[in-house]
This record gives C-alpha cells, sequence and structure tokens, in this order.
C-alpha cells in the first residue's frame, strides 16, 4: 500500500495520522495512541504512518507479552539505532541510559531516563524528522512505558510524531486495560468496526472461494467490522463451512473467537512443526540463533520452519515475528502444557547464564513443574538485579514466581510481601492486594509488614477511606512488647497519616499505651502530649527536636517536620528543614523526596515576602510532579495564591484543588481568611477562619487564630476574638519564637488596643525572617494609630507597610494599605507592575533562569523540557515583555 492509497473504511483515521505527521514535519511535534480490541487494524494503520512519513527517520518498538518484566527493553529496541548520538549528551544523562540499556553499572533514575530519551531524540532530529512507531504497547514494560510517554508528552517543539498501538478488549475486564495509566494521559484515537458497507468489500476482496449469502450476513455479523476477524473466520470454517451451514460461536469474545481460528490452523500442522512454534512463542526476544539451539534440542526437523512460514503464521529472519500477536497467544496457549515445559527447557539450555541470567532463571521456573527453592533462589538474584536497574514490576515478578515456587513457609511469605512492595511501588494495586490477601499467618514481624502494606495500599488506593490508620496501628501493636522501637516508629507513621486523612484524636489515644521507648526515642511521646496535654507540656521536648535542621528524623518523614514547624511557630527551623530536604533530594537525585523539600521551601518562602523564589520553587516541583505523574503539592501555591491577594485567581485555584481532594479542606480554609482579611472582606474570612480553628489541625489551626482574631474584631465579635487570643497565646508563649511572639503581640493589640503590645510586634518581628507578618504588624498598628487620631505616626506606619505589601507582591494587603493612607491625607502612588507580572510561573521561571546566565540546554534538564520547548516558551516572553534578546532579560525586573 503506497501513502496515497486507501485503507478501506479508515478515511477519518488516516487524515488524523496524517495530521500528526505533517505538523512533526513543520517542528510541531506530538503523540497518539491508537487504541482498539484485536484485530481491529492498529498495526496496519501504524504501517501506513510508516510509509506516510516520507523523509523521516522510523525508529521502532514492540512490547513483547514474556518481556513485560525486564525493565527498559523496549525503550532499548527503540533506541538502540541512534545510540551513537548519546555522545552529544550531558554527562548524567548519557549515564542513566547506558545504565538502562545495561551498558554500565548502576541503578538508573527512571525520571532522568525519560529526560535523557527526550534529549537523545532531541540530537537526532537534527538531520531529520523523527516518526516513533511502538506496537502492542499494552505489553509494554513499565519502565519503557513511563519514558515514552515522558517523551511523547514534551515533543510538542520537536519534530517528533510519536504512535503508540494498545490493545484493548471492550467490556472486559483485562490484565492489560488500566495496566500502563502513563499512556492514558496522552491523546487517543479510538478505533472501531469497519462500517458494513466496508466490511462487505473488504470480504469480498479478500476471500476469493465463492460464500452463501446467510454465511456472509452471519460473518459480517460476528466480526461486528473487525477486519482481522473478517479474514480469519472463514478460513477457520473451511470450504464446507463457506458453502453453508457456517456457524461461529456468539457468547465468547472476538479475540477468543480469533485466536482459535489461529488454534484451528495449527492443529492442521505437524507435531514437530506445532513444538517449533511453541518454542517461538515461548522464547522473549525473537532471537534465531537461540531458537535454533533450543528446536535442536528438541529434535525439530529443519524443515519444520519451512512449513510454519508456509501457514502464514510466522516469519523467519533475523528477528522471528508471529504474524499477529493472537497468533503467538494461540501457539502457546494451545500447546499441551508439557510441550510447553519442554520448549522452555530448551530455551533454558540455549540460553548464555553468564550474558542472560535474568532469562535463563526465568526459562527455569516456566520449565518447573512443582516448587523448587533452588530456582526460587534464582529468581531472588533476578529480582536484585532488576532492582538495582531501576525495574520495580520486574522485581515484583520475579518475585512473585519465586514465592510459588518456594519449599520453605517462611521463605514464601519473605519473597510475597517483597513483591507486593514492589507491586505497591509500581502502581498495581490490584495484584499487591491480591499478594497480601495470601498472607494469613506468618511470624509477628511478617504479619507486622503485612499490615503496613495494606496501610499504604489504602492510603494510595482510597485516601485512608478503607482505614489505612488502622492497618498501622495494628501493625504498630502487633510488635509493641517484641521490637518497641519499630512499634514506635509505626505509631509515628500513623500520626503523619491521621494528619493527613483525618482521625488524629484515635491515633493519639492508642499511642499513648505504647511501651516507653530507648531514652533517645522523644518524638512519639511529645506529639501525643501536644495533642492530649497542650503546648506548655509538649513544647519543651519538640522544641530543641524541630531546632535540629539536621535530624534524620525529618528526612524521614519532612512533611511531619513542616507541621511541627509551623505549629511551634518556628520560623527557623521550617526554613532549614526545607533546605536541606531540597539539598537532600538533589545530591540524591531522588524525584520523590526533591518535590516535597521544594514544596516545603516554597511555603517558607511565601511567608518570608519571597513570592519569586516561591514561585520558581513551585514551578520546579510541579514540572517534576507532572513528570513523574505523582500527584500534586498544592500548598504552596494555596498560601501563595491568599496572600497574593488575586481573588478569582485564588477562588478558582481553592475550587481546583477541593474538587480534587478533600483532604485540603481546612488549608483551603485557612487561604481563605488571609485572602479576604487583605480585601477586607471580614464577615468572608471570619466564617472561614470559624472554620479552620474549629477543626483543631495541626498547624493550620494555630495559623489562622490571627486570622480569626482580625476578622472577629473588624466583625464587632470581640469575645470569640478574645478566647481565640487566649488560645494563640498558650501556643506562642510555649513556643518563645520571635515569629510567634511578634505576631501575637499585634493580635493582642487589636483585642485590646494596648500600643505597647503593637511596638512589641515591631519590635519582635523586626529582623525575624517572617517578612509578611512584620509588614501586617506596620498594617494594623498604622490603622490603629490612624482611628486614634495620630495620623503623622499612623503614615509612617501605613506607609512602611504598603512599601512592604508592593515590594512583596501582597496586592490586596497592599491596596487595603494605600487606602489607610489615602485616609491620613497622604497622595499614595501606584507603584509600577513588576516585568514578570504578565508571565506564568513557568515562563516567570525561564526568564529568570535564562537571565541568569542559563543556556535552554541547561534550563530544559532543570524543568524537564525539550531545548526547542524552553525557546518557544522565550518567544512568548520576549513578545510579554517587549523585548527582543535574552541579554535584555538581565536588564529587567524579574
Amino acid at each position: 500500500m503506497s501513502p496515497g492509497g486507501s485503507l478501506m473504511g479508515r478515511h477519518a483515521e488516516i487524515r488524523q495520522i496524517d495530521a500528526l505527521i505533517d505538523a512533526a514535519r513543520q517542528g510541531k511535534g506530538g503523540a497518539m495512541v491508537l487504541r482498539g480490541e484485536p484485530g481491529i487494524g492498529k498495526s496496519t494503520l501504524l504501517g501506513y504512518a510508516r510509509q506516510a512519513a516520507s523523509g523521516f527517520q522510523v525508529m521502532e518498538a514492540a512490547g513483547a507479552e514474556f518481556e513485560m518484566e525486564l525493565p527498559f527493553a523496549a525503550l532499548h529496541q527503540l533506541c538502540a539505532p541512534v545510540l551513537d548520538h548519546l555522545v552529544g549528551l550531558a554527562g548524567p544523562h548519557r549515564q542513566a541510559l547506558e545504565i538502562a540499556f545495561g551498558l554500565d553499572t548502576g541503578t538508573p533514575s527512571p525520571l532522568l531516563v525519560g529526560i535523557a530519551t527526550l534529549g537523545l531524540l532531541a540530537e537526532t532530529v537534527r538531520e531529520r524528522p523523527l516518526l516513533c512507531v511502538v506496537d502492542d504497547a499494552q505489553w509494554l514494560d513499565h519502565a519503557s512505558a513511563k519514558a515514552l510517554a515522558f517523551v511523547a508528552r514534551r515533543v510538542a517543539a520537536e519534530p517528533v510524531a510519536v504512535l503508540f498501538a494498545l490493545r484493548e478488549q471492550p467490556g472486559e475486564p483485562s490484565s492489560e486495560q488500566g495496566r500502563l495509566p502513563e499512556l492514558d494521559r496522552l491523546p487517543a484515537l479510538a478505533l472501531g468496526g469497519l462500517a458494513e458497507a466496508d466490511a462487505r468489500a473488504l470480504l469480498k476482496a479478500e476471500v476469493r472461494a465463492p460464500l452463501d449469502e446467510r454465511v456472509r450476513d452471519r460473518i459480517l455479523a460476528e466480526a461486528r467490522g473487525n477486519p482481522l476477524a473478517l479474514l480469519e473466520l472463514p478460513r477457520s470454517a473451511g470450504l464446507g463451512g463457506m458453502a453453508g451451514g457456517f456457524a461461529l460461536p456468539g457468547a465468547s469474545p472476538l479475540s477468543s473467537r480469533i485466536e482459535r481460528s489461529y488454534q484451528a490452523r495449527l492443529e492442521r500442522l505437524p507435531a514437530g512443526v506445532r513444538l517449533l512454534l511453541t518454542v517461538a512463542a515461548a522464547d522473549t526476544v525473537g532471537d534465531p540463533v537461540l531458537l535454533w539451539k533450543a528446536a535442536e534440542q528438541l529434535g525439530v526437523e529443519p524443515g519444520s520452519a519451512e512449513t510454519a512460514a508456509g501457514a502464514g503464521l510466522i516469519e523467519f529472519g533475523t528477528r522471528i515475528r508471529f504474524c499477529h500477536p493472537l497468533a503467538r497467544s494461540a501457539a502457546y496457549n494451545s500447546a499441551d502444557p508439557g510441550d510447553r515445559r519442554r520448549a522452555h527447557q530448551a530455551l533454558a539450555a540455549a540460553t548464555d547464564p553468564a550474558t542472560d541470567p535474568d532469562r535463563l532463571a526465568w526459562h527455569h521456573a516456566q520449565a518447573s513443574v512443582g516448587p523448587d527453592e533452588g530456582i526460587a533462589a534464582e529468581l531472588d538474584g533476578s529480582a536484585a538485579r532488576a532492582q538495582s536497574r531501576g525495574g520495580v514490576a520486574a522485581t515484583a515478578a520475579f518475585l512473585e514466581r519465586a514465592a510459588e515456587l518456594s519449599t520453605d513457609p517462611e521463605r514464601r511469605i519473605e519473597r510475597v510481601l517483597a513483591a507486593a512492595q514492589a507491586k505497591l511501588e509500581v502502581g498495581d494495586y490490584e495484584r499487591t492486594a491480591g499478594l497480601l490477601s495470601t498472607v494469613a499467618t506468618g511470624s509477628p514481624h511478617q504479619m507486622a509488614r503485612a499490615d503496613v502494606l495494606r496501610g499504604r495500599l489504602s492510603f494510595v488506593r482510597h485516601r485512608g477511606a478503607e482505614g489505612a490508620a488502622s492497618y498501622l496501628l495494628g501493625a504498630a501493636r502487633r510488635l509493641a512488647d517484641v521490637d518497641p522501637a519499630w512499634s514506635r516508629a509505626r505509631y509515628l507513621d500513623a500520626i503523619e497519616m491521621g494528619i493527613l486523612t483525618g482521625g488524629l484524636d484515635e491515633i493519639v489515644a492508642a499511642a499513648r499505651d505504647t511501651p516507653p521507648g530507648d531514652g533517645t526515642d522523644v518524638l512519639l511521646d511529645a506529639i501525643v502530649s501536644l495533642v492530649t496535654e497542650g503546648h506548655r507540656a509538649a513544647v519543651p521536648v519538640l522544641r530543641p527536636l524541630i531546632s535540629d535542621v539536621d535530624g534524620e528524623e525529618w528526612t524521614r518523614r519532612p512533611s511531619l517536620a513542616l507541621i511541627l514547624a509551623a505549629e511551634l511557630w518556628d520560623f527557623d527551623s521550617m526554613r532549614g528543614i526545607a533546605s536541606r530536604i531540597v539539598e537532600l533530594g538533589r545530591r540524591q537525585g531522588s524525584f520523590f523526596t526533591l518535590p516535597i523539600g521544594l514544596s516545603m521551601a516554597a511555603t517558607a518562602g511565601v511567608h518570608a515576602g519571597d513570592f519569586r523564589a516561591a514561585m520558581e520553587m513551585i514551578s520546579e516541583g510541579t514540572a517534576i510532579v507532572e513528570a513523574t505523574g505523582a500527584s500534586p503539592l498544592v500548598y504552596p501555591s494555596i498560601h501563595l495564591a491568599a496572600l497574593r491577594g488575586r481573588k478569582q485567581e485564588a477562588m478558582e485555584l481553592f475550587e481546583r484543588v477541593l474538587a480534587a481532594s478533600q483532604l485540603m479542606t481546612i488549608s483551603v480554609h485557612w487561604a481563605t481568611a488571609a485572602l479576604n482579611n487583605g480585601l477586607a472582606d471580614y464577615p468572608a474570612a471570619l466564617a472561614a477562619a470559624q472554620r479552620a480553628v474549629a477543626s483543631r489541625d495541626l498547624a493550620n489551626a494555630g495559623l489562622a487564630l490571627p486570622e480569626l482574631i482580625e476578622a472577629a474584631m473588624r466583625c464587632g465579635e470581640e469575645e470569640q476574638a478574645a478566647s481565640a487570643l487566649r488560645s494563640l497565646t498558650e501556643r506562642t508563649q510555649a513556643a518563645g519564637t520571635s515569629w510567634g511572639l511578634g505576631v501575637e503581640a499585634y493580635a493582642r493589640g487589636m483585642v485590646t488596643g494596648d500600643e505597647d503590645s503593637y511596638r512589641a510586634a515591631v519590635e519582635h518581628l523586626d529582623g525575624c525572617p517572617a517578612t509578611v507578618s512584620r509588614a501586617r504588624a506596620h498594617l494594623v498598628y498604622g490603622e490603629w494609630l490612624r482611628r486614634e487620631g495620630r495620623r503623622r505616626e499612623a503614615r509612617e506606619r501605613l506607609r512602611a507597610s504598603y512599601e512592604m505589601f508592593s515590594d512583596i507582591g501582597m496586592e490586596a494587603f497592599a491596596t487595603r494599605a494605600a487606602t489607610e493612607l489615602r485616609a491620613t491625607g497622604e497622595h499614595v502612588r501606584s507603584r509600577a507592575n513588576a516585568a514578570d507580572d504578565e508571565l506564568t510561573l513557568q515562563e516567570a521561571h525561564i526568564a529568570r533562569l535564562v537571565a541568569g546566565g542559563e543556556t535552554s540546554r541547561e534550563v530544559a534538564a532543570r524543568l524537564f523540557i525539550s531545548p526547542r520547548t524552553v525557546d518557544a516558551h522565550l518567544r512568548n516572553i520576549f513578545r510579554k515583555l517587549g523585548i527582543t534578546s535574552r541579554r535584555q532579560l538581565r536588564d529587567l525586573d524579574l
């Protein structure tokens, strides 16, 4: 078929593929996933795309059912033709790919592999446009799927088209469906059956034998427009069936019927030919040398290959290929179990144990007829090697099969738990649950570890709705007497989860009964004391723990660190721990730890009044979680929006956050209160602050108390404000930090009208890094002075607050300060907008990086995009700022 020809009934699909390829030819890359049932024409459309992409370099890969557990197998297959371009990549990126492809040792970061693949393709397209074709994507290994999806989402500025073909079975649960959520986020083209007229035309063109009209109608009805079914179902019927009396089973899925068609063709072949096809189907790599070695061991006649190829089921060349994935499935699944084991035994004997120990172990496992501890130990080794290469899915598969072959009950449970942990990490939650359901007995440690996994599984699947914290509590109780240190650590895990999901009081009540630690473990007792007895009892213990910003406890539980630092109004520790986590994440290359640290540092940056730094960290953190597919960490964006004071922008963000997860409700209540206090909408601020304080949530409830006091006093609710002040004072006096004491002092001034309190607030906050609170102290002091008729003194305080708010970018509070200034008779000049006010978060971040001297390639590596995408953003930045060069960026106020 030529590119200019037509695929029967696929004109609309061809137009979309043509549009994708034409856009890539013009430097506007994109991706598409062809989805549909087996035989619907996905591979045929990929063939059309190959021919239509004239002038393109075409890179190809295909998922293989037996390679689904081998990390980066498909990615290596795709990139193999262009590996000579590796020399053009930055050192860490080049090394990431070399490790992933087995060319170097180490553990690759999946995200770095994705970035490096994008860079490799960018190097390749310097010569000509590129078409990447990935067939049978449902069988991609997880590591390859993540890397390829990462690339596919980031080629918009590259002359690259990426086409996937993914099998789906409509109306029927399938192990393949939902296995690769990374591909679900890409544009999709769902392929349906051919229209009846096209189906009739295809049947007439391809089936030359005479067909009874009733038979033709039955074939058309059963095939439902599936092109492969239209071709295969008549073949399975034979001439007699085509002449009349042809009947097809109507209850089974179409793919099963097509597979049975292949099985019928297999049954007509000699036994030796069928055995050869079984070996070919059991081989994971399609290596002809391996196949013929195995076939020779089995005594297969050399002429069997010619017979198999003549049947149209398989092609023998530099790589062994079946005519269709269902033909491979039919050849393997229809074989006698004994023949399948013989095939795997022969392949194991033909496999080089030095160069391919993992496939050797896998074939041994498939050849086993029962438990075999020796083979299980081989699989343990394969699991360890897979883990070192970043293949979590492969690790899980090897461990799961090792567990099935275990003869020792305790080792079997160990392998099941390790497999469940690996399945949980890779996101295979159904299989994780299935594995954990088999752990009904075991040692106390094993049962406790199973409970921890059940709790984490509940959290990621249902955000704790199925009792995530209760599982952790169960784990802690199991080992309370046997292993107190481990038990207390699980209570801390449960507390951290309880803060995020609710039910903290119940968890703390259970933790009160835990045996004491060894004298060095005091954090758990201090948190229990904080919740049950209050700040005066707990803060003397917590304060030195939080002040130790290098404490190992905080690297294990950074979220808990941020919450406790905010609860103790300890700004220095909040910022110091955040910096430590960012540094640790960068040093380790951990894209799990780094976004957490960036979010913590961005939140501290917001309250320090450094909105620009906070926006950069939010932008970088967002780039990482988008690249990894993790859930976004939105709390720094919530704090920024609340204090920036753009009402519509902030409220839209709050609505999006709550629509995505109710876990952020209390944070949104605080943010709504702070936003409306800035806007001088005090009734709205009071209602939101009341909800936040009523939650008794650690950190957020404390931060909401000053908002409640200010709003309540403005609304005439003086008793409510006084009560909130007592609660705030208990917290801040116990903590004794300049941030807490300063906020308490200006809140006391608002309630009592005592000028000494206002003066104390300014003194406490002078030099404190919490610039936002310092500016607000000047504002409320100036407002009080104006109401007292002391206009000259009021101007001094109000002018200071207005300048600070304007410099920070707190627009609502700056407007409020300006209004108060005008009321004193002072003329207020509007401050010029910053140059980057019209830029998006990412554009502003890119502009500052480039202004600081970074190249497009360096910016691309930092933000996980291609250099061409950076250049596209720069064109938008130049247009918005009215400039024409990078040098001009350096002269702007960014």
